[in-house]
C-alpha cells in the first residue's frame, strides 16, 4: 500500500494521522466511532446496509450504536481500518471508488474463486495477500 492510499484510508475513517506518528494506533486502541462504520460502509458498499455486520455483528452493532460514547471496539476498529486501507490502495490502482469496489466485490482466480473483500475481511494475512495483488497490478506483474 502506499502512503498516499494509506492517508486516504486514515481520512475515510477520521484519523488525524499528521498529528502524530501513532495517531492509527491511538485511534484504534480507543475504538473508532461507530459513525464512522456507517460512512464507510455507505462508501465501500453503497446500496447495501446489511454490509457493517461484516465487521461488527448486528446485536453488538446496536448495543454499540446506544452506547455513550458510541464507539467500536478495538478489534472491530482494527478490521475496520484494514478494510479502508484497502479500498483505498484499490481506488488508487483502478482509479477510482467504482472501479475499486468491482475489483473487490469480483471472485478472484488468484483468491480461489473468493472476492477480495471477503478475504480482506477475513484477516489480517488475507488483507495483506489483497494488497500483494493489487501491487502487482500497479507495478505490471501478472495477476
Amino acid at each position: 500500500m502506499t502512503i498516499v492510499a494509506a492517508e486516504r484510508a486514515a481520512e475515510y475513517l477520521g484519523i488525524e494521522v499528521k498529528k502524530t506518528p501513532l495517531a492509527w494506533v491511538e485511534a484504534v486502541e480507543r475504538g473508532l466511532p461507530v459513525a464512522r462504520l456507517e460512512s464507510f460502509a455507505k462508501r465501500i458498499a453503497p446500496g447495501n446496509a446489511q454490509f457493517k455486520y461484516h465487521i461488527v455483528k448486528k446485536a453488538t452493532y446496536a448495543r454499540r450504536k446506544e452506547a455513550k460514547p458510541a464507539r467500536l471496539s478495538k478489534e472491530e476498529s482494527e478490521v475496520l481500518l484494514r478494510i479502508a486501507q484497502v479500498f483505498a490502495f484499490a481506488e488508487e490502482v483502478w482509479g477510482g471508488a467504482d472501479e475499486a469496489i468491482a475489483f473487490l466485490s469480483t471472485a478472484h482466480p488468484l483468491l480461489e474463486g473468493q472476492t477480495p473483500l471477503d478475504v480482506a475481511l477475513r484477516s489480517e494475512v488475507g488483507a495483506r495477500l489483497v494488497e500483494d495483488i493489487l501491487g502487482r497490478l500497479a507495478y505490471g506483474s501478472a495477476a
